[in-house]
């Protein structure tokens, strides 16, 4: 008799009629795991493989990693089972967009899955890397014992699992400085200097990347060194945190460049584009092969635009986009967004957005200041990609303010092209604050605004049993 017929044979005669040593209901739910991951008791005999396809490990392999007979014991409580019960319905396709969104919730509470649901969860994690960032908590050590047992599960082995500095992998390292860079942004960067020399190419990008939190001139002379990084995305992204210190050696290099290829007479800026590419313009994060279809120059050109401090241009965004540009214009403003974006600064977001509404401006911009932008423009634009575009570009969750205005875009578009609101009312309900579910039950009658009510109410008794 196979471990799983002894386990239903003792649930179908009862525990007084056969004794069975420990929990059963704990056995049975990792027992059901181990079947669904692909591992077979030892007295089953294994089963083929498919050509190419890889082996799951048997139950020799679980043996060495916990001991005959013994279950996963795990150190944090599982979500309550009507949370449970909600991601399963998710897992099944109800709203399944919400996942991202009730996993980064059932994070933030500190507890884990149940077992049940960690083989759908983790081959969906296999499909879509999106969703990975709070696996490696949400998984708990049953998680990460059926990843080491399935070869298709082990990127969980690469995701945070709460471990220190020292002893955790890539990803909870670098989790672990993020915190350590919230709290106190100078012990976090000393910590990374007193291991740079180890790091792997690929942690050192991420680890310098870490350092935008809490930015400052603090950070500078490390950052500087880290522009003759050997890996290229080393040396991106030391440059990309350096544009946002207009006091960096780095941005009055960049400044320099600038001010040799514009000069401004009048209500005329002249732009004479750069003819070279030299070591140090790639060093400073210039990038000497274009992309398809752009021309070396206005590359070059566009990309010390974006680095050099905006401060350099000595007038505000809304009269530089009043002056002509004889040559280079779309160049030169295109490049005023991407420094708008690139450093983060608020009033050129704002004036370029009004040029090139584009999502990525909205970064720059306080959550509250994005959804009053977002609001005007959904009031006196029509529904089309840009809007959804822009839309998707707002962080969540959505105030009241731009709540209605969507609604009322909904309610409108609703009377001449009901054939066009799917993903806009996806978005609305997803999006919207969850508590705002009665204004959207009460904002209209039509359907598509009932549906995003109803998507509202079930995000919203997601958290409430997130919380329980």
């Amino acid at each position: 008799m196979t471990g799983w017929d002894d386990l239903a044979s003792t649930a179908l005669v009862g525990t007084d009629r056969r004794p069975y040593p420990g929990d059963l209901l704990e056995a049975a739910a990792v027992e059901s795991v181990r079947r669904r991951a692909g591992t077979r008791t030892p007295d089953e005999p294994p089963q083929p493989s498919a050509p190419g396809e890889s082996r799951v490990p048997d139950d020799t392999d679980a043996g060495r990693a916990f001991g005959p007979g013994r279950a996963v014991l795990e150190e944090r409580g599982v979500v309550g089972r009507r949370a449970a019960e909600r991601l399963r319905r998710i897992l099944g396709g109800e709203h399944e967009r919400l996942l991202p969104e009730w996993l980064a919730a059932a994070a933030a509470t500190g507890r884990i899955v149940p077992p049940y649901v960690l083989p759908d969860l983790l081959e969906r994690g296999r499909r879509d890397r999106s969703m990975r960032v709070h696996l490696g908590v949400l998984a708990g050590q049953r998680g990460r014992w059926l990843a080491g047992l399935n070869p298709g599960w082990d990127y969980l082995l690469e995701e945070p699992t709460g471990e220190t500095w020292e002893l955790g992998g890539a990803a909870d390292r670098r989790a672990h400085l993020t915190a350590l860079r919230a709290a106190c942004p100078a012990q976090a960067r000393e910590l990374l200097e007193s291991t740079w020399e180890r790091e792997s190419p690929d942690d050192r990008a991420g680890f310098v990347e870490v350092l935008a939190e809490g930015l400052s001139m603090d950070d500078e002379p490390f950052l500087e060194e880290a522009l003759d990084d050997r890996r290229r995305e080393v040396r991106q992204a030391a440059a990309n945190l350096l544009t946002r210190l207009p006091e960096s050696r780095m941005s009055r290099r960049m400044a320099e460049r600038l001010r040799a290829c514009v000069t401004i007479t009048g209500g005329v800026i002249a732009v004479q584009a750069p003819t070279a590419c030299d070591k140090e313009m790639e060093r400073d994060g210039v990038r000497q092969k274009p992309p398809r279809g752009t021309g070396e120059r206005a590359w070059w050109l566009q990309q010390i635009i974006a680095r050099a401090p905006l401060s350099v241009w000595e007038h505000p965004p809304a009269r530089l986009l009043a002056m002509k540009i004889p040559d280079w214009d779309v160049e030169v403003k295109g490049a005023w967004v991407r420094a708008a974006v690139l450093q983060r600064d608020p009033e050129w977001a704002r004036a370029m957005f009004g040029w090139d509404p584009i999502a990525d401006l909205l970064v720059a911009l306080p959550p509250a200041e994005q959804q009053e932008l977002a609001a005007r423009f959904v009031a006196e634009h029509d529904l089309d990609s840009q809007l959804i575009m822009v839309l998707g570009g707002v962080s969540s969750h959505w105030g009241e303010g731009l709540a209605a205005a969507v609604l009322r875009k909904i309610v409108k578009v609703n009377t001449t092209q009901p054939w066009n609101l799917a993903e806009l009312v996806k978005l609305a309900g997803e999006h919207i604050d969850p508590d705002l579910h009665e204004l959207a039950e009460d904002f209209s009658p039509a359907e598509p605004v009932q549906k995003v009510a109803a998507l509202l109410r079930f995000r919203a008794d997601m958290y409430k049993e997130l919380h329980r």
